[in-house]
């Protein structure tokens, strides 16, 4: 398990919210946010799958964001569900949540590791923690949090 380097906390990040908490996707891999539409399903994937829809002219999978991270399913959406349609390398996922946030400039906050018991899982898309707005909100490692072969370059 690895914590985001110093030199991350210089990104810049995407926060939004998940059943209460915030979380952030670096900005760099955030293509764009889009209200939630009509989305496929696909007959026997994964539980956090919540199907495939189209974006220009694309086929993009659309993950269930409280459920890729072991959160309370919610079954209605709200008028703040957006998609944060997350771009790595070649592959486009998006990610349902709660509500979008604000742009999140670290500065000169450390991120630190993760709670225990989080770290124990290798595929953990959390690689972080930094404090925020008398709390902390959690950093996302794309690559892990869509699922991606480590060999798929940023």
């Amino acid at each position: 398990m690895t914590a985001p380097a110093a030199s991350s906390t210089a990104l810049h990040w995407l926060t939004f919210q998940l059943d209460g908490q915030a979380y952030a996707a670096p900005l760099a891999q955030v293509s764009e946010v889009i209200r939630m539409g009509e989305v496929t399903p696909v007959p026997g994937a994964a539980a956090d799958l919540l199907g495939v829809r189209h974006l220009r002219g694309r086929v993009v999978p659309v993950l269930d964001g409280r459920r890729r991270l072991g959160l309370n399913p919610r079954d209605a959406d709200g008028d703040s569900v957006r998609v944060v349609m997350l771009a790595h390398g070649a592959h486009w996922v998006g990610l349902r949540v709660d509500a979008v946030g604000e742009l999140l400039l670290p500065g000169d906050a450390v991120a630190v590791p993760p709670p225990p018991g989080r770290a124990a899982r290798i595929e953990d898309p959390v690689t972080g923690v930094l404090p925020w707005k008398g709390g902390f909100v959690a950093l996302l490692d794309v690559r892990r949090l869509c699922r991606l072969p480590e060999s798929d370059a940023a």
